[in-house]
């Protein structure tokens, strides 16, 4: 009969009293309290996040150091143990799940614990959880400034250059196909046609002020509160607390962190966040409509639309030999689909700050920066294998082009709507090309049509003189 093996376990205590502890764990006793309290999902909060946290301790330690509340040597001690956090050297000793106590404050204890530790490895005794690392803070401001600061870091380093890549990306391949003419289509019907370019542009402009949006975001998400420690007020924190952890944050990773002027509404609300989500949501619904568009139009390849043919990447199906699917474009459409629903989360989220405190700081966290991941991930692989790589079946488009009797609307003007409608619908009926039945209905000649009912013409919103 065989046995599990049996951990080995150390006494660790708090202010609760004794429990054990895994041996090897570099947390401390009100970590294990948080692992044992909350078996819940199994997920432990993403890998940004802890970079983050040891970020703002790190940031924290060198904030005390220079306002005059911590030795040097204690300070230098936290920081190069704030660094193998950052570096993600002891993640694996961040297990606490997801779903735990609102404020996070277990997430925090679970930093300070790991850093003393660290700190006591490297021969650097006396360094306490709480009165060293954790000196000038609550978790009550450092969980949601760590949310601030690793969501402004996802979005301003990976997912707004992955969307520059995409616009690009997409401009490209508009400019490579700006004279390439296709039927336009409203409510999924035949309309006035449209140039690939055209179409792509407007895609491209639509990144763009997704774009502008998340940016726009990040000017409101980098007022940092910490400071404000406990409530807002900044109980057993120094003024310039909140100045100098801004200040080292920025030295730290480039980017333009500030001290908020009102640490209440930091700690008490979450607007932030859900103002960055919403506009992932808008982006995700961007992303949608382009992956849906591409899905129509690689449609086929014989009964679909069958205007262009996507990248083949991997079989299509296990039973039907040679079917290749949009793939792609179909995780992009799931992902956008998952970023809607985190939205939903977050925005419940946010509304939780019961008076002084916002007590859903970890799932906001957590999934604010999965819609960041997902979103980045995704706009590269949409414009690398979807976008870029697709080919246009020119002679399905032309073939479409010259039997959409939509094309008499150019007519009107010369015949009428009513003649152009009774032209059109005997086109449609005879399955013939517009121009040869106009020619019947108008008296007109085939150069005098030719002229008018150019497509790439009117793809630019003239006729010919």
């Amino acid at each position: 009969m065989s046995h599990s093996p049996v951990t080995e376990t150390r006494i660790e205590s708090d202010s609760m009293g004794e429990l054990q502890v895994p041996a090897d764990a570099l947390w401390g006793a009100q970590t294990q309290r948080a692992v044992n309290n909350f078996p819940i999902s199994g997920q432990p909060m993403p890998k940004a996040f802890i970079q983050s946290l040891g970020r703002v301790k790190r940031a924290c330690a060198r904030a005390n150091q220079a306002l005059g509340l911590m030795e040097a040597a204690d300070a230098d001690a936290i920081a190069a143990a704030a660094e193998q956090v950052i570096a993600g050297e002891v993640i694996e000793h961040f297990p606490i799940d997801v779903y735990q106590t609102g404020s996070g404050t277990s997430s925090n204890m679970n930093a300070n614990e790991v850093i003393a530790h660290l700190c006591a490895k490297a021969g650097h005794d006396g360094i306490h959880p709480n009165d060293h690392v954790n000196m000038s803070q609550s978790s009550n401001d450092v969980i949601p400034t760590t949310i601030q600061v690793s969501a402004c870091l996802a979005a301003h380093d990976e997912l707004l250059p992955a969307l520059d890549h995409l616009e690009s990306t997409i401009r490209a391949k508009a400019d490579e196909l700006a004279e390439t003419v296709k039927t336009g289509r409203t409510h999924l019907m035949d309309a006035m046609p449209v140039t690939f370019g055209q179409e792509l542009g407007a895609w491209a402009s639509q990144i763009a002020s997704c774009r502008a949006r998340i940016e726009s975001a990040l000017t409101r998400l980098k007022r940092l509160p910490q400071g404000g420690t406990a409530v807002g007020t900044g109980i057993n924190a120094p003024a310039e607390f909140g100045d100098e952890v801004a200040k080292e944050l920025r030295a730290m990773t480039g980017f333009a962190f500030e001290s908020a002027a009102d640490k209440f509404e930091g700690i008490a609300a979450q607007d932030g966040a859900v103002e960055l989500s919403g506009q992932l949501k808008t982006l995700a619904a961007v992303l949608m409509k382009i992956a849906n568009d591409l899905r129509w139009m690689n449609s086929g390849p014989l009964a679909g639309l069958g205007e262009i043919e996507l990248e083949a990447l991997q079989p299509g199906s296990s039973i039907m030999p040679g079917k290749v699917n949009p793939v792609i474009p179909e995780a992009t459409c799931m992902v956008a689909a998952r970023v809607i629903g985190n939205d939903a989360t977050i925005t419940l989220g946010g509304q939780s700050g019961n008076f002084q405190l916002n007590v859903m700081l970890p799932v906001i966290g957590a999934t604010l920066l999965e819609s960041l991941t997902l979103l980045t991930n995704v706009s590269g692989l949409l414009a690398d294998k979807a976008i870029r790589t697709f080919n246009v079946r020119e002679d399905n488009i032309r073939k479409a082009l010259d039997r959409n009797p939509i094309l008499v609307t150019a007519l009107n003007r010369v015949i009428g709507y009513e003649k152009g409608a009774a032209t059109a619908k005997q086109a449609y009926k005879e399955g013939r090309p517009i121009i040869d039945v106009a020619m019947e209905t108008t008296g007109m000649s085939r150069e005098e049509l030719e002229k008018l009912l150019d497509p790439l013409k009117l793809a630019h919103g003239g006729v010919a003189e």
